[in-house]
C-alpha cells in the first residue's frame, strides 16, 4: 500500500499540492483525474520521490519515500514520467536494460537478461527490439519505455499522462497492457489522465482532483457520475451505459 499522509508541495510562493491524504490500494489500478492544475502530476512526482515534499510523509509498504535508500526505492517503486528526452541514441533492447540497474548496475546478469527478454516479449517489440528509439512511432515509444519498467520489477507502477499525444488506436493498447499488468502480474498501477472515459473503462479506484486538493475518490463506479463530475470540472456531463462501462458525454 501506498501511504500519503498530509502531504504539501509548493513551487516558490504558489501551492501545488495543499495536505493531501489518500491510500493507494494494491493490485488495481488508481487513476488521478481532475482539470489542468489539478496538482496530479505533483502528487505523482512526490509519492515517487521526484521532487520532495515541503510537509507530511509517504510510505511505501511502511517504508518513509524521504528516507529510505533510493537503490531500495527502485526496488519497490518505477514511475514513467510525462515526457521522455534521450540525449542518447539507444534500441528499445538498451532502453529495456536501464531497468535492469536498480538490481545489478552495469553487471547485467542472466537473470537480468531474463526479465528483459520477458518485458520485451510482454510488449510485443520482439521483432523491432534492435530498433532506434528515434524511429520508433508513438505507440512504439510509449511501449518500449513501459518494457524498461517491467523490466525494473516493481510492485509499483506510476505514469504521469502514459497517452499523452497518442491516437485512439494506441491508447487503447496501453490500457489494455496496464490492466494485463496488474490482472496477471499483480502490479499497483497509479496514473494521471485526462480523458475520464479511459478512466472509467479502466479503473478500479479514481482519485479526483482540483485546486492541488483531493476532492473526492473511490470505486470507479461510483466516481463516474454526473453530480462528482460537476464538482471536478464544473461542468454538467451526462453519463450513459455503453458495453456495461460508463461513458461521459463531455463534448454535447
Amino acid at each position: 500500500m501506498i501511504e500519503v499522509c498530509n502531504v504539501s508541495k509548493r513551487y516558490g510562493g504558489k501551492q501545488g499540492i495543499h495536505q493531501i491524504s489518500t491510500q493507494i490500494r494494491k493490485g488495481a489500478i488508481t487513476s488521478l483525474i481532475g482539470p489542468n492544475g489539478a496538482g496530479k502530476s505533483t502528487l505523482l512526482s512526490v509519492m515517487s520521490r521526484l521532487q520532495p515534499m515541503d510537509e507530511g510523509e509517504v510510505l511505501i509498504d511502511g517504508l518513509p519515500v524521504g528516507r529510505t535508500d533510493n537503490s531500495k526505492l527502485a526496488r519497490k517503486i518505477s514511475i514513467l514520467k510525462q515526457t521522455n528526452h534521450l540525449n542518447v541514441r539507444l534500441t528499445i533492447r538498451q532502453l529495456v536494460t536501464f531497468g535492469r540497474f536498480p538490481h545489478s548496475g552495469n553487471r547485467i546478469t542472466p537473470d537480468d537478461e531474463r526479465h528483459i527478454d520477458s518485458a520485451i516479449r510482454y510488449m510485443n517489440l520482439e521483432n523491432i527490439q534492435h530498433h532506434f528509439l528515434d524511429r520508433l512511432s508513438g505507440g512504439q515509444r510509449q511501449r518500449a519505455f513501459i518494457a524498461m519498467v517491467l523490466a525494473q520489477d516493481t510492485e509499483y507502477v506510476l505514469l504521469d499522462e502514459p497517452l499523452n499525444n497518442l491516437d485512439m488506436k494506441h491508447a487503447v493498447q496501453i490500457m489494455k497492457v496496464l490492466r494485463r499488468m496488474v490482472d496477471e502480474l499483480g502490479k499497483t498501477v497509479v496514473l494521471v489522465l485526462h480523458d475520464i472515459n479511459f478512466a472509467s473503462a479502466y479503473s478500479d479506484i479514481i482519485v479526483a482532483m482540483k485546486d492541488g486538493r483531493i476532492v473526492c475518490e473511490g470505486p470507479t463506479d461510483q466516481m463516474i457520475e454526473p453530480t462528482t463530475l460537476r464538482r471536478v470540472y464544473e461542468m454538467d456531463i451526462p453519463v450513459q451505459v455503453v458495453c456495461d462501462k460508463k461513458v461521459c458525454v463531455y463534448f454535447s
